[in-house]
């Protein structure tokens, strides 16, 4: 990491530092190169409960000369996709939902940040044919950057593995989810 700027530095370090929970693979990526100066990625996994996958890429910019509309020089990235259950698909608050689980995760956390932005987005496919797969699909994308006010990431790190956890509907850490068992 020779020649990055410090602030830089710092920012990756704290971002390497992120412990996710079992259920998140989280692995480091090769960035985007033109978006800013500096970058540095993170590819995530995670398997829900009933099967759902939630799939994601987390982005640190760094422009030490800054951008206007980040309104700050250390700006994170955030795609999320995750499956839907078709009955969970046809709820038309679950955009609204969707956004709630990046900022509630944003301020459970104690993330210092400003200038966040991002869609969801629901997508329906169907399938006709030849073509394998299942019949029909229901996904949620969200995407989102927002700009770090220090290089003391860990927080947002974190933050993002919850989004991801929390949009394949597992439970926060310490709760447990019980399956429904047949009345006897």
């Amino acid at each position: 990491m020779s020649g990055e700027p410090e602030l830089f530095r710092r920012a990756v370090a704290a971002l390497k530092a992120v412990q996710p929970r079992p259920e998140v693979e989280f692995g480091e990526v090769r960035p985007p190169q033109r978006l800013a100066p500096w970058s540095f990625a993170y590819s995530a996994e995670v398997n829900g409960p009933a099967g759902e996958l939630s799939t994601g890429r987390l982005v640190l910019l760094h422009d030490p000369e800054g951008a206007e509309a980040w309104d700050g020089v250390l700006r994170l990235v955030a795609y999320v996709r995750v499956e839907l259950d078709p009955e969970l698909a046809s709820d038309p608050l679950l955009p609204e939902v969707g956004w709630s689980w990046l900022t509630e995760a944003l301020e459970t956390t104690g993330a210092n940040f400003t200038a966040l932005g991002g869609t969801v987005t629901q997508t329906s496919s169907a399938r006709f044919g030849d073509i394998a797969g299942p019949a029909r699909t229901d996904d949620l994308e969200l995407r989102a950057s927002w700009t770090a006010l220090d290089p003391e990431l860990t927080s947002h790190g974190t933050a993002f593995c919850d989004l991801m956890t929390s949009a394949v509907g597992l439970p926060p850490v310490g709760v447990t989810i019980f399956s429904q068992r047949p009345a006897t």
